[in-house]
């Protein structure tokens, strides 16, 4: 993939620090150390490398990462180790994609509670799937998973949901045999909203009751046990959102879909559009209108805004496992999985697929061939190359 021409971390550069200064009362460390590591990211401030071609010879001088979850430019590389990692867990069944929403109502206490609701949100969304699936009228099975946290919508506005990735079917209550799903959409999604949108509810009202949630400005109010009910109490007059895509493949083709979900951000670099007079335009996908792509324009000030909006705490965990993937599980639940399916053949990896199996590694732009490291330098090393540079360049 070609460099974009426009990157998160130039209109950080550009505008971060009258950010700061303007929002200073809601800002925290957290985010000035989010917009700290963009601006810096591979260049001469971390340090570098000198790469060669070990085929033609070409030599190029390439800068550190920053390695930060939240920047556009540090995510391939994490990706791929965990993605090939996940490797030896694939069962030959097809996957199934379950999407579990919290409604826009809950957006703004989210906002202000991001570790205990996220927290929440996985929880209850494992217990509604471990719940339903264990049902005898659905597939009476117990399930494996994983969970991805997502905070953001196209548009970059706070939209928190989970992406599950599910392999369909599960293990028979007495651990004999795989029960495969009776339903072409694995799970009921009726069932599904109903039994989340109940068990996230009573988890508000405990976490309320023992006094783990913050309310400050506007939601001050919400601090009184009567008005908090008030507004939980709307909450069960529409369905939640749950969708459950039919199933997309066997082991080998979730690699690849795992890779679209696991390490994103709220934006990526390639759908920058421009960056003039202090406007940002990018593309995005509406959902909402037969998934249409559109361009939006908006301020600076507010895309920095809306972006770091999706800074998560530290030591938030986004990526989860469950049921017998659970890492306390795994290791005896999983073998057993995949001693009941040794009868059923790996399906062959289809001419499409788009997993990764090796980790991206930056090639000769004249050869193609992997680059090799042959020397290493510091800070200070770096900062001189990139002014010999920057001299050599203007003159």
């Amino acid at each position: 993939m070609t460099r974009p021409l426009l990157e998160v971390a130039d209109i950080v550069r550009a505008q971060g620090d009258r950010f700061i200064h303007s929002n200073f009362r809601w800002f925290h460390w957290a985010h000035r150390k989010v917009l700290r590591a963009i601006a810096r990211c591979r260049t001469a401030v971390l340090g570098g490398h000198r790469d060669q071609c070990p085929r033609c010879g070409y030599r190029t001088t390439s800068y550190n990462s920053c390695r930060n979850r939240h920047c556009p430019k540090c995510q391939s590389g994490a990706r791929d180790k965990w993605i090939m990692a996940r490797q030896s867990e694939l069962l030959s069944v097809p996957y199934v994609h379950v999407v579990l929403t919290l409604p826009h109502q809950l957006s703004p206490l989210a906002l202000q509670n991001k570790k205990v609701l996220f927290d929440l949100l996985f929880r209850a969304s494992a217990e509604t799937l471990q719940e339903v699936a264990r049902d005898p009228r659905h597939l009476g099975a117990d399930i494996g998973f994983l969970s991805v946290l997502h905070t953001w919508g196209q548009n970059l506005l706070h939209h928190p949901h989970l992406h599950c990735v599910i392999p369909a079917g599960g293990i028979s209550p007495d651990r004999t045999r795989w029960i495969h799903p009776r339903y072409p959409f694995f799970l009921p999604v009726h069932v599904l909203s109903r039994v989340f949108r109940g068990k996230f509810v009573a988890g508000l009202k405990r976490r309320f009751q023992q006094h783990q949630l913050t309310f400050a400005g506007s939601l001050q109010p919400l601090a009184h046990e009567k008005a908090f009910h008030s507004f939980l109490r709307p909450l069960f007059r529409q369905d939640w959102v749950v969708y459950a895509k039919p199933p997309f493949g066997g082991p080998h083709q979730v690699l690849g879909y795992l890779a679209r979900y696991t390490h994103r951000v709220a934006i990526t670099n390639h759908r920058l559009v421009a960056f003039e007079h202090d406007q940002v335009t990018f593309r995005w996908k509406d959902y909402a209108h037969g998934n249409k792509k559109r361009m939006m324009t908006i301020d600076s000030q507010e895309f920095l805004r809306r972006f770091l909006h999706h800074v998560l705490p530290r030591g938030l965990v986004r990526i989860r496992s469950f049921g017998f993937l659970a890492n306390r599980r795994r290791a005896t639940l999983l073998p057993l999985c995949q001693r009941l399916l040794a009868d059923q053949p790996m399906p062959h990896p289809s001419a499409d697929t788009t997993s990764p199996t090796q980790p991206t590694c930056f090639r000769c732009p004249k050869c193609s061939t992997p680059m090799l490291i042959v020397e290493r330098f510091s800070v200070t090393t770096a900062w001189q190359l990139s002014t010999r540079s920057a001299y050599l360049d203007s003159s």
